[in-house]
């Protein structure tokens, strides 16, 4: 049994180097999704008078969470890049607002990736799945696949990680 469960490891690795490189080869060629996709649904033409622009306050706090949280993963800043990601979760949360509450949680789950806590970091990618199957809207959900596969990789759940990944690459090949 011994000998069977070393030849498995060996394969097991092997496949899992195999896919990391893969993955790396799709991200690089598809630089998934930023955190604010390029805004093709807002027709410049129809630009609404400074006017009649209503200014939600906790809208605009939320989107400086966000917008912060962003700056600090840029900079390196994982661990100020969560609280502000934080914020903005519990704010999302208490408005409704199901589009940044998926962005959050996405900061969130990079965040935490960043920080080497994986099991933590699952958590908040697997909510921006569930939040999509809530809303049907899946803006993110490939990448959160991708991420999530990562991170079972780094914590050697590799049968798990096996499993996102192929959901991640056959939704790669259909977007």
């Amino acid at each position: 049994a011994g000998l069977l469960a070393r030849q498995r490891k060996g394969e097991l690795k092997k496949l899992n180097d195999q896919l990391r490189q893969i993955n790396a080869s799709l991200r690089r060629q598809a630089k998934i999704e930023s955190y604010a996709p390029a805004l093709s649904y807002a027709p410049a033409a129809s630009k609404i008078p400074e006017s009649e622009v209503i200014v939600d306050p906790h809208k605009q706090r939320l989107l400086t969470y966000l917008r912060t949280g962003k700056n600090y993963l840029r900079n390196q800043a994982p661990d100020k890049a969560f609280s502000e990601f934080k914020a903005a979760l519990d704010l999302a949360q208490s408005l409704g607002d199901h589009v940044e509450e998926k962005k959050a949680a996405r900061g969130l789950g990079a965040s935490l990736q960043r920080q080497g806590n994986y099991k933590e970091a699952i958590k908040y990618h697997s909510m921006v799945l569930s939040i999509s199957k809530m809303t049907g809207e899946d803006s993110g959900v490939t990448e959160a696949y991708g991420a999530i596969a990562d991170c079972y990789t780094e914590v050697g759940e590799l049968e798990k990680a096996g499993k996102f990944y192929d959901e991640y690459i056959a939704r790669l090949e259909n977007d």
